[in-house]
């Protein structure tokens, strides 16, 4: 009788730990599972080297959106964003592709413009600049191309 109280006591302490990673890992990966409100623009870069589905969105360091995925279409790298629904893209928003640090994570920033109209769910922002590749760099100063 008290070994089934014992296997019973470690099986819900099992289950409750079980319960604790998986919302830990949920948590910690930033995963949408319910309800994440969002609507999707995209934005066509001519290098997309080093981002990640996943990435952050960010604007004046704020993060308001995750990267969903990046294609290729008609030579060109189109980068699918999820925004929060709380925040309001215009079509005149200059996006860029920057780094953390010196060989950080690649992530997308967004520049406001100044009086566009807001984007809806699928829309596209125009104007783009991608991100500094700086192994190339690196290549051209020991190649001595660096002008």
């Amino acid at each position: 009788m008290e070994n089934a109280k014992l296997e019973l006591v470690v099986g819900i302490f099992v289950l409750v730990g079980i319960a604790c990673l998986g919302y830990l890992s949920i948590k910690l990966g930033k995963l949408e599972v319910i309800g994440g409100h969002a609507y999707e623009i995209e934005a066509a870069f001519s290098s997309a080297t080093g981002l990640k589905p996943g990435a952050t969105v960010e604007i004046a360091g704020v993060e308001v959106g995750r990267i969903k995925a990046i294609t290729l279409k008609d030579d060109q790298a189109v980068v699918t964003m999820s925004i929060h629904d709380g925040v309001k893209i215009y079509d005149d928003t200059f996006a860029s592709i920057k780094t953390r640090g010196i060989i950080g994570e690649k992530f997308v920033t967004l520049s406001p413009g100044g009086a566009g109209t807001p984007l809806q769910d699928g829309g596209k922002i125009r104007d783009t600049e991608a991100g500094l590749d700086v192994e190339e760099l690196v290549s051209q100063y020991i190649h001595g191309k660096v002008k």
